[in-house]
C-alpha cells in the first residue's frame, strides 16, 4: 500500500492471562477511513489505545508516520511528545474536562504541552470550532453542550496541534440517524484534507457508508 502513514506488526497484548490482540497487522494510508469492527472484546478500542500510546503491547511494534513504539518496553517521554503530534484521539464518552469551556478545551494540549502560545492556540481553537459549526459554544461548558456538540468538541481538541492520524472510538454510539450523517460527512471532510481516520464501531451501515475500508476482528486478530 502507498503511503503508509499507520502501521502496526504483529501486535499482540494480553491482560493478565487473558489475550487481547493476538497478532494484529494493519496498514493504512494517507486519507483512508478504516473502520475496525468486530464484536465486543475482539480489541477494537485496544488497538485503538495502543496506537495512541494510552497502553503498553507485549510485543510488535506500531508505527506512526515515522515514530516507532516497540512491545514490551515503555515509551521514552521524547517519543511520546512525537507520538502526541502525529495522533488525535476521540473517546467514546468525549472526556471533555468539566471545569473547562469548550474552546479552554481545545487550547489544553497546545499550551500545556506543546508549548503553543496561548493566543496561536486560542485562534486555532475558534477556526476548528467554526469549521466543525459550532463557534458559537466557544465559552460553553460540557454540561451544557448537546452530545452532537461535544462531540465536535472532542474533535476539534483532538486535531488541535494538527496530527496526520485521527482515532475515533464508537462515535456514533450516542448520536441520532440525523447526527450520524452529518459526523459523516464531517468525517469526510477531513478525508479530504488527506487525513487519516481509524474508527472503531459496531455501526455496520455507518461504516459502509462513508469508511473507504471495513477491517474485521475476531478473538483479537484481523480476520
Amino acid at each position: 500500500m502507498s503511503d503508509v502513514v499507520l502501521r502496526t506488526e504483529r501486535l499482540r497484548l494480553s491482560r493478565g492471562k487473558r489475550p487481547i490482540l493476538t497478532g494484529v497487522t494493519l496498514d493504512v494510508a494517507r486519507g483512508e477511513l478504516v473502520a475496525l469492527m468486530g464484536p465486543s472484546g475482539s480489541g477494537k478500542t485496544t488497538i485503538l489505545r495502543a496506537v495512541a500510546g494510552l497502553e503498553r503491547f507485549d510485543t510488535g511494534t506500531i508505527v506512526v508516520d515515522g515514530v516507532s513504539l516497540v512491545g514490551g518496553a515503555p515509551v521514552p517521554a521524547p517519543t511520546l511528545r512525537q507520538l502526541r503530534r502525529k495522533v488525535g484521539m476521540v473517546f467514546q464518552f468525549h472526556c471533555l474536562f468539566e471545569h473547562l469551556s469548550a474552546l479552554s478545551n481545545i487550547c489544553l494540549a497546545p499550551v500545556h504541552a506543546h508549548g503553543m502560545a496561548p493566543a496561536a492556540a486560542a485562534k486555532r481553537g475558534r477556526e476548528l470550532l467554526a469549521a466543525f459549526g459550532v463557534e458559537h459554544r466557544a465559552t460553553a461548558y460540557p454540561r451544557e453542550l448537546s452530545g452532537g456538540e461535544a462531540q465536535r468538541v472532542a474533535i476539534a481538541r483532538a486535531l488541535a496541534v494538527d496530527p496526520p492520524v485521527l482515532l475515533m472510538d464508537e462515535p456514533t454510539a450516542s448520536l441520532d440517524p440525523e447526527r450520524r450523517v452529518e459526523l459523516g460527512e464531517l468525517l469526510q471532510g477531513l478525508l479530504r484534507q488527506q487525513r487519516t481516520l481509524v474508527v472503531s464501531t459496531h455501526d455496520e451501515e455507518f461504516a459502509r457508508e462513508f469508511a473507504t475500508r471495513i477491517v474485521r476482528l475476531k478473538d483479537g486478530v484481523v480476520v
